[in-house]
């Protein structure tokens, strides 16, 4: 891996690292797909009054939860400002806890990878499932359940839900070297097998019913191996056992487990899985190689800094006061055996993919302080109504906006529109746990797209290329600058204004029709403010 960008701080805030010589080599991921601009895609989903209903449902049952959960503790606002502080000395210090990570993971038995980008990340994690495949003596030719294989011969991994994972494509990565990747997490599953994308960061499937789901179970479980049951209803506890025995198996077969990590304790070297279902610790313990890949800001200092953490996030997310299940690990587990548990192997893959360039930007790296509680989405009112996948990213909403035109840059036309997929009603900056000011990020970036950038990517400056609608939207500020830069000119306008006021059209013509479409034109006063406060100064009124 060759050396990232320096920061601001003057320092690499991803350390120098090469490829640890023993990762395998793998196959390159695949191109990301391009998406239409959000203000297309959220035009066609505001039609869907199913998803509609689904989103409306779920974002007022979550938020109102919450709420009540917030609200038992007095002292929020002050875990809040804590999580912040915890969040903002790492993030200007990430070159040497990150460090510091590497040498506690190193001494407690496991091996650590740095990923430069995507697709440098699915290449590390490709080569270690297809050498971890070969070292139990498997054949991807020919496989029992004995080399990591299914029926087919395919090796598979199991995996509990890890939005890294899904920002590389790395499910994709894998299938294309003939490896099947399993999600575990009920909603990642019912994403997998409808194959669709999540919509949600917490609730992957907020925009599928239970009828939805029950057909989806029927029709797609008996292709990838247990059957759903042919009589299954669409209710919740029949569901989640149909889900239950159909992963189960996968769990007692697979030999490779990728998981993400919600925390890691640079001082410790432990990771932190906080998840809901139990999922977790079956594909944390059982397989033989677990492989984490986690982004290079989910590093803490110190065991105790997770006190905060582990406070806010479960309140802040599902509105619970304690997460139902919450794993640690550091290293590796004692040898498999009669008395033994955990991995023989463990590998922890650290990713970048933009998160450096995000760091050096002194407003933008805020948004690196998200812990994924997904608190902002069930509050904002556009994603209510427009729905995840009008973002075309694995990370929607309001966050999404701010994060995805970081990581990715602003040179798509999707990643150029997400700035402006927010009204600024400050809603979801209320309800962040670590208190990112989405609405100032989102002015901040919709300043760099309006000015066409600059902006780094892979250490290379370059420009922003403005979206369908910006060109004349810059046309129209530098015109307005010149005018109010010269007060002899802007009063002769106003005056010419007022005197033709009579002839105002009821819709502005070109680029301006969209806007009057849903509002009234305002009325021309019969004298500009300037002339009126002349006049009173002249004759005031005794």
């Amino acid at each position: 891996m060759t050396r990232p960008p320096a920061t601001d701080l003057g320092m690499p805030a991803f350390p120098a690292r090469s490829a640890s010589p023993d990762t395998p080599a793998g196959p390159a991921s695949p191109s990301v797909p391009d998406f239409p601009s959000f203000p297309d895609a959220a035009r066609e989903a505001v039609r869907d009054e199913v998803l509609r209903g689904n989103l409306r449902h779920a974002t007022h049952t979550i938020r109102d939860k919450r709420a009540r959960a917030v609200a038992e503790l007095p002292d929020w606002d002050r875990l809040r400002a804590a999580g912040k502080a915890v969040k903002d000395h790492t993030l200007r210090h990430l070159d040497h806890y990150l460090l510091r990570l590497e040498a506690a993971v190193t001494a407690a038995g496991g091996t650590v990878h740095w990923a430069v980008d995507a697709d440098e990340a699915n290449r590390i994690v490709t080569g270690l499932v297809l050498a971890a495949g070969d070292a139990d003596g498997g054949d991807a030719d020919g496989g029992d359940d004995d080399t990591g294989g299914d029926a087919t011969g395919r090796r598979e991994v199991v995996k509990v839900k890890s939005m890294a994972t899904q920002e590389i494509g790395l499910n994709e990565a894998l299938e294309a070297a003939g490896i099947a990747a399993y999600e575990t997490d009920l909603a990642e599953l019912i994403v997998q097998l409808g194959h669709d994308r999540p919509s949600h960061i917490l609730v992957p499937a907020i925009h599928r019913n239970r009828g939805e789901i029950r057909d989806i179970f029927r029709t797609e479980m008996g292709r990838w191996g247990r059957p759903a049951p042919q009589d299954l209803g669409d209710d919740p506890r029949e569901l989640t056992e149909a889900a239950r025995l159909h992963l189960r198996e996968k769990f007692l077969r697979a030999k490779v487990a990728v998981s993400g990590a919600n925390f890691m304790v640079a001082e410790t070297g432990t990771m932190v899985v906080l998840e809901s279902e139990g999922n977790g610790r079956m594909c944390l313990t059982l397989p033989e190689t677990l492989i984490t890949v986690a982004g290079i800001e989910k590093v803490v200092p110190t065991f105790r800094d997770l006190e905060i953490f582990l406070q806010t996030l479960p309140r802040s997310s599902t509105a619970e006061r304690m997460n139902p299940y919450t794993t640690m690990w550091t290293g590796l587990g004692p040898s498999k055996g009669a008395d033994g548990d955990g991995p023989s192997a463990f590998h922890l893959v650290l990713l970048d993919n933009g998160r450096t360039d995000t760091l050096a930007d002194e407003t933008g790296r805020q948004a690196l302080r998200c812990i994924r509680c997904s608190a902002c989405l069930n509050v904002c009112p556009v994603y209510e109504r427009a729905g995840g996948h009008a973002y075309g990213s694995v990370y929607p909403g309001p966050i999404g906006a701010i994060l995805s035109p970081q990581l990715r840059g602003t040179g798509s036309e999707i990643d150029a529109s997400l700035p402006y997929a927010s009204t600024l009603c400050g809603a979801c900056y209320e309800v962040c746990p670590v208190a990112i000011d989405i609405p100032e990020v989102l002015v901040h970036l919709r300043e760099r797209v309006a000015q066409g950038g600059p902006v780094t990517r892979d250490g290379v400056r370059v420009r922003i290329r403005p979206v369908r609608g910006h060109t004349a939207e810059r046309a129209a500020l530098r015109a307005a600058r010149l005018l109010l830069d010269r007060p002899g000119a802007l009063r002769a306008g106003e005056r010419l204004l007022s005197r033709a006021r009579r002839l105002r059209p009821r819709r502005l013509p070109g680029p301006g029709r969209a806007w009057t479409d849903t509002r009234d034109l305002p009325d021309v006063p019969a004298e500009s403010f300037r002339d009126w406060w002349t006049r009173e100064r002249e004759n005031p009124q005794p």
